[in-house]
């Protein structure tokens, strides 16, 4: 076996928020019929590789039902497979501790190569191409990297590499940035020398790559950079997660259409779109399942979603089976699977844009998110800026009206 891939699916995305209140960052769904794990597994495939660990922690259920045995992503032939890595007696402490922590499973393979993934980006790359550069450097770790805006260089590890694209330097979340050259958090090791990297430092529990592999490695090993320059995003926001969504609805370089790089899913059997007399559809994805009797523009709809006579859906994400009562009006919003929505209800109001109070820095841009599974009233007013919680008790909320900036939960 030439290359095994590991795919580190456990993170909570806290940023995430309500989205990851009941499931993690890799199973959120993402245009309309997709998980974000999805274009991680399918990359995988697309580019020949079929044997697949995936690292799983915070709560795992629904990522694992997802997945199964991997049929969508023809994981389940005889030479393949897909290995759901769970922790066992205690948790992942860093990412280079993940990969530690199953060691075993890396050296059952013997694989020529490790390539290492987050589960939870959205993007399509040929791997093949970026483990053919790793050979011809003769690598013992090779960053995928792309360039991304200044200001927002902070937020990843950042390198710096010369002619040859041989990296002299690596920092993690600078405070203060040099470059603006980003590490995608996609590795390629010589399996050896991740096992000896690892084994290196048993004394760290919080072994991380950012902070403490790629660093020692750039001393003492042959790293280089491979430069990935096409469409790729980090959906750790509510607002970076609304953006690449509505993205899709009109042009973007993320092509979902291209019959030579498919992205495959777990797709649930459900009848065609009905789209009613009244129904008017403009610059939106619309999954299957859904039957729309109201106007919805620029909106991703995911499978299952029914919106009543009369209402309006406008700049909103809406996940599976959520019903839209008569009459209503969603502007702006992110709303959960399986939650209700009552007749003449309005979300997205007003024009206070104050800033949510208990969490300024999840939500401040005007979005309302919703919770899953809830039952809203009939005539409900929710303004900007609210977050309603899954865990809100009652699930039925008896409210009518909701200020910009609160919270229920």
């Amino acid at each position: 076996m030439e290359t095994l891939a590991l795919i580190l699916a456990g993170g909570r995305g806290s940023r995430l928020d309500i989205l990851s209140e009941r499931r993690s960052k890799p199973a959120v769904p993402f245009a309309g019929k997709f998980r974000i794990i999805d274009f991680a597994l399918s990359n995988c495939t697309n580019s020949g590789i079929y044997q697949i660990g995936i690292l799983t922690q915070y709560l795992p259920l629904s990522l694992n039902e997802h997945i199964g045995v991997g049929k969508p992503w023809d994981l389940d032939r005889r030479d393949s497979f897909v290995t759901l890595l769970q922790p066992n007696n205690s948790w992942y402490n860093g990412t280079a501790d993940a990969i530690r922590k199953n060691l075993e499973f890396v050296k059952r393979y013997a694989s020529k190569y490790v390539l290492i993934l987050s589960g939870d980006h959205i993007y399509k790359m040929d791997y093949s191409k970026l483990i053919e550069q790793h050979k011809k450097t003769g690598a013992d770790l090779t960053i995928a990297a792309k360039i991304v805006p200044m200001e927002e260089a902070s937020r990843f590890g950042i390198l710096e590499a010369d002619e040859t694209l041989r990296i002299n330097k690596f920092v993690e979340k600078p405070k203060n940035p040099q470059s603006n050259k980003a590490s995608m958090g996609i590795y390629v090791f010589s399996t050896q020398a991740l096992i000896d990297a690892i084994e290196a430092h048993p004394e760290i529990d919080d072994l991380d790559f950012g902070m403490h592999i790629i660093p020692e490695m750039i001393n003492t090993k042959k790293v280089y950079c491979y430069e990935y320059y096409d469409y790729w995003k980090d959906v750790g926001t509510y607002d970076s997660y609304m953006e690449a969504n509505l993205e899709l609805c009109h042009d973007t370089s993320l092509d979902l259409y291209d019959p030579k790089w498919k992205i495959y899913t777990k797709s649930e059997d459900l009848p065609p779109v009905k789209v009613g007399e009244t129904a008017t559809i403009k610059t939106s994805l619309v999954s299957n399942g859904c039957k729309i009797d109201g106007d919805v523009e620029d909106s991703v709809l995911s499978p299952g979603v029914i919106v009543g006579e009369g209402s309006c859906v406008k700049n909103s994400v809406i996940l599976n089976d959520v019903k839209i009562g008569k009459g209503c009006k969603i502007e702006n919003a992110i709303i959960d699977k399986e939650t209700v929505i009552g007749d003449n209800s309005v979300i997205g109001f007003g024009d206070d844009y104050t800033a949510n109070k208990d969490n300024p820095k999840v939500l401040s841009s005007g979005l309302n998110v919703i919770g899953k599974k809830l039952l809203l009233p009939k005539g409900l007013v929710v303004e900007r800026n609210v977050r309603i919680f899954s865990s809100a008790n009652p699930k039925e909320i008896t409210v009518k009206h909701i200020k910009s900036g609160d919270t229920l939960k």
